[in-house]
């Protein structure tokens, strides 16, 4: 990188810097969730407020702030599944809600594990992918009433692997993704099994909340670390993201076939290699292509940059990862991680990027990023920036502040058009609100500690989502695995 670009992505040379383009950042008003699944309640809008600081929970799980609430949904290895299916399943992932009859609610929920887990998904005859894949990852289907109070729990896909994230699509039914290049005939051991992969992992599934189960992976969209997905409003294209290191992932969109829309059951409508998949290229005003995400700043929030999207040659990554099949025509990042789709774009966050693995050479270190893409105007756009912080071996790190925040990883937008993020980060961990270009406020605090009094530790943040009301907040603690339902007067600090 030259001296130049280098002093322009820092905010230390060219003219414009920060500066925002008409219709490239959605307003709050745009922003809102506008489809019949995901509407926003009571119309308007108006700029959110800070929350009240959190209130400790005498009980020892959520601080809240004042006026707020949860319900404990699903705990792992405690709660159990209907039909004798076993206890929930541990490390609660991606997450999204669906209506379902009687007023109640649906969510479909990963389950982040390798085979052989001491609490994984139990294979259900019809739900299972890889019959070797024992204990391992895939999705539950919890049922729930409009306060979150649990009404049944039961598998709706087994035999996968490390279920991460993924998105709901707008006909009803959940993406999981499998973030593992894992091959067949790679073998595996734990909590006193041991045995062989069968099949490739490392695609997306479709799930389905009202019993149907179809375990086959949509191959068209590539196979490699799957983060999470959005579907946009065409049904046309699909935003993906990819976690991954040496090299860092890639940001991907895939496009239909001509003439083809997507509906309900995409792994039997679509061959391997339907459509065409591509990553991401940031366009710099020089013409060349920004390397790596990580070596743009604070500086640049509000600036839209131009977007080319390059061809991927062999999607399905057998004899090479597809990240590893591109020099310098592309954009990497460090953690591409949740996405979330709204009418006009798509928001995609990387989570950090300040270890030297993490960073290609004179990067800069951050604590997280939020971006915005166009679909109109083919630009991405920096929206939220947290600066790297250090830490400390005490408490008085200012990472365990309810001020200071960092790791964003899961994202939704709310029915009023901000943003809720699940932190994965060091310290403490936050569900927090965030307001596209503007404040990021802490809304939750996981007092759960899973370390020691000397070391405390407390488990990330994952699966935000609301139901489409606005009344309830869904979020999971990934370990042990708790998923919990946050009501209150949601609507006074956000709507």
């Amino acid at each position: 990188m030259t001296t130049t670009r280098r002093a322009m992505l820092t905010g230390s040379a060219a003219a414009g810097v920060g500066l925002v383009v008409a219709g490239a950042t959605p307003s709050l008003a745009e922003a809102a969730p506008t489809s019949s699944s995901d509407r926003r309640p009571g119309g308007g809008h108006k700029q959110p407020g800070p929350f009240p600081p959190l209130v400790d929970d005498p009980n020892g799980l959520l601080a809240l702030p004042p006026g707020f609430r949860y319900t404990v949904v699903t705990r792992a290895g405690q709660t159990q599944m209907r039909d004798g299916q076993g206890p929930t399943p541990s490390n609660h992932d991606g997450t999204a809600v669906f209506k379902a009859p009687k007023n109640r609610l649906r969510l479909i929920q990963n389950h982040e594990l390798p085979a052989g887990a001491a609490l994984g998904v139990p294979h259900i005859e019809g739900t299972v992918y890889d019959p070797t894949a024992l204990q391992g990852g895939g999705c539950t289907v919890i049922e729930t009433d409009d306060q979150g109070r649990n009404h049944g729990e039961w598998v709706g896909i087994s035999g996968t692997l490390t279920n991460c994230a993924g998105g709901p699509t707008p006909w009803g039914t959940w993406l999981t993704c499998e973030e593992t290049e894992t091959k067949a005939g790679a073998s595996w051991s734990g909590s006193g099994l041991s045995g062989t992969y069968s099949k490739d992992h490392g695609y997306v599934f479709e799930v389905f909340a009202d019993g149907r189960a179809h375990p086959e992976p949509i191959k068209a969209f590539g196979r490699y670390a799957h983060e999470a997905l959005a579907i946009d409003p065409t049904r046309r294209q699909v935003y993906l993201s990819e976690d991954a290191s040496n090299p860092n992932g890639l940001f991907y969109r895939w496009t239909a076939p001509a003439g083809v829309r997507l509906s309900d059951g995409i792994a039997a409508k679509l061959g391997p290699t339907a459509g065409e998949l591509e990553a991401m290229a940031i366009i710099m005003d020089d013409g060349s292509v920004l390397p790596d995400v990580a070596y743009l700043t604070s500086a640049q929030l509000g600036r839209p940059f131009p977007v080319r999207w390059v061809h991927v040659p062999e999607r399905d990554g057998q004899t090479t990862s597809v990240r590893k099949q591109f020099t310098g025509e592309i954009t990497r990042g460090k953690k591409f991680e949740g996405v979330y789709g709204i009418d006009s774009g798509v928001y995609v966050v990387n989570s950090f990027a300040f270890n030297s693995a993490d960073l290609p050479a004179d990067a800069v270190k951050h604590d997280g990023m939020v971006w915005f893409y166009s679909y109109r105007d083919q630009t991405i756009t920096l929206v939220t920036y947290f600066p790297h912080q250090t830490t400390s071996d005490t408490g008085a790190s200012p990472k365990y502040s309810d001020m200071v925040f960092d790791g964003p990883d899961n994202v939704t937008v709310t029915p009023w058009g901000t943003l809720v993020l699940a932190e994965d980060g060091v310290g403490a961990s936050h569900v927090l609100s965030s307001v596209p270009g503007g404040p990021t406020y802490a809304i939750a605090r996981n007092q759960l500690n899973i370390g020691t009094a000397a070391a405390p530790e407390y488990s990330e943040f994952t699966g935000p989502t609301f139901s489409d009301d606005g009344k309830v907040l869904f979020v999971n603690i990934q370990t042990p695995g708790i998923t919990l339902a946050i009501t209150g007067p949601w609507s006074k600090y956000l709507g």
